[in-house]
């Protein structure tokens, strides 16, 4: 068994050249890790042109005008590009004028990767030219780590594609398929799709201009022709092998248990750090947070048109707004939750009518709630820095990295226990000192309403929330020990090649 690996990551998004949520900053940060482990990693990713500066980030063309057959009728031309995150840890991007240049997007935000009518064939091209742009530069990988749907043909044509099942350049290569979310599975809703036309995951691919080709289930095929399937938390491996969670795939999961595993996400230690994070007020660490964090929560609330008051508690959400996240319980609790002595600061992008709810409420109480419809990474670690609490209310939540960041900066989470929320959070005792938060069990609204009432209760003793807020900040959730446990589970994966 080799003790150093060659390792391809593959995904749709990689943080900071693009990114929609927590993937691009799995896949940056993961890649970074097991880099500095000793493994030789190189990622893929799709040049959005128009969205991505290739100036900005020195990016070279090497590869112009490349052939790229799709199947026996169907022939594009790619561009291929190299960057680097970091040095010696290389970035390949794919580019291609039809599929990965609109000229619709190019004064919106790298929040619009997604959205095109021919949005599975966009990325059944971008599969195919992973495994050929591997080729082109010479490398054999031991692993392909596959991020979500988008990348889910990799492990399908490696196994049933006959010119590269058939291939002696990928005869030692596994692939590892990666669930971020299962919600998503295809460039549309898997569950709108009609019985009749629902892929099987094992037929052969419609032409690539076969309109049939949009209603192939990409996660379905990396699930079943993968060597090894992991999910982003123990809890969520376990979660989707059950009908609740499970989105249609749990019989298929269930015959492939043996090889499914789940790995908490963790964060970079770095970037997500207030004795570093330039985009907070004052900067502070764990022995220095009792001044600083009460600073920032002063100039968060001046900021954001709140009564600057250090005894109100502050809580904070930062995360897409779908129900998904919690919000039906939050509208929900809306009117309980006005008559709180507490701030309320909202951050995020998502459902039309949540988000109208919002702001129509936070217009009604400014003094009480505050809603930033346009989501950045500067609001969100001054939210982290600046509130005392950190809302995560979510149905299900594969992973999440919202509550490992309000850790970080001593914002204590008050989460719904579920997927990786469960794994990273235990409920707090005040009388054993346990626990690192506040946890519900139930995702009804009374619970919720119950939860934020123990943690505005806890927070009323000084004594006892400066315990909770400096064992947060000391706690570690670097990807160094996930890192550890990516290269266990890719020399298993090796095994069953």
């Amino acid at each position: 068994m080799k003790n150093l690996l060659k390792i391809a990551v593959v995904s749709s998004e990689v943080d900071p050249f693009s990114k929609t949520g927590g993937m691009a900053d799995v896949t940056r940060s993961l890649s970074k890790a097991l880099f500095r482990l000793g493994h030789s990693v190189i990622i893929i990713t799709p040049l959005y042109e128009k969205l991505i500066d290739e100036k900005k980030f020195k990016l070279k063309c090497f590869q112009k005008d490349f052939p790229l057959k799709i199947d026996e009728k169907n022939i594009l031309k790619i561009n291929l590009w190299k960057g680097e995150l970091l040095e010696g840890l290389p970035v390949y991007f794919i580019s291609n004028k039809k599929f990965f240049y609109w000229k619709h997007q190019a004064k919106k935000s790298n929040q619009q990767l997604y959205g095109s009518k021919r949005e599975n064939a966009r990325f059944a091209l971008f599969d195919l030219a992973a495994l050929q742009l591997l080729k082109l530069i010479n490398f054999k990988p031991d692993i392909i780590q596959c991020h979500d749907w988008q990348t889910g043909l990799i492990p399908y044509f490696l196994k049933k594609k006959l010119r590269f099942k058939n291939d002696p350049f990928f005869k030692e290569t596994s692939t590892v398929f990666t669930i971020h979310n299962l919600t998503f599975q295809m460039g549309k809703n898997w569950w709108e799709i009609p019985l009749k036309e629902k892929d099987d995951g094992k037929n052969n691919l419609p032409f690539f201009d076969d309109p049939k080709l949009e209603n192939i289930n990409f996660a379905k095929r990396g699930i079943l022709h993968s060597n090894i399937i992991n999910t982003v938390s123990e809890r969520y491996a376990q979660e989707i092998l059950t009908p609740q969670f499970g989105q249609g795939m749990q019989k298929i999961l269930n015959s492939k248990k043996k090889n499914l595993y789940g790995i908490v996400n963790g964060i970079d230690s770095i970037i997500f750090n207030p004795t570093f994070d330039k985009n907070i007020y004052f900067k502070y660490d764990w022995k220095t947070f009792r001044e600083k964090k009460g600073a920032n929560k002063l100039a968060l609330q001046k900021e954001a048109g709140l009564e600057k008051n250090s005894q109100i508690p502050l809580i904070g959400m930062a995360s897409r707004i779908t129900e998904q996240k919690g919000f039906n319980l939050i509208i929900e609790n809306m009117i309980h939750l006005l008559h709180l002595n507490a701030q309320f600061i909202i951050l995020g992008e998502g459902d039309k009518n949540f988000c109208d709810f919002l702001k129509k409420t936070a217009k009604k109480h400014p003094y009480k709630i505050v809603f930033y419809s346009t989501f950045s990474e500067k609001m969100e670690s001054k939210i982290h820095a600046g509130s005392d609490m950190l809302l995560l209310p979510s149905k299900f939540e594969p992973c999440g990295t919202a509550q490992l960041k309000s850790l970080r900066y001593g914002s204590i989470p008050i989460v719904h226990e579920t997927g990786g929320l469960s794994d990273t959070i235990t409920d707090f005792n005040p009388q054993t000192k346990q626990g690192n938060g506040f946890v519900f069990r139930r995702h009804w609204k009374e619970d919720l309403l119950i939860a934020i009432a123990r943690a505005l209760e806890n927070y009323k003793y000084s004594k006892t929330w400066e315990y909770l807020v400096e064992k947060a900040m000391k706690q570690s959730y670097s990807w160094e020990l996930p890192a550890k446990k990516y290269i266990d589970l890719f020399k298993k994966t090796l095994k069953t090649t």
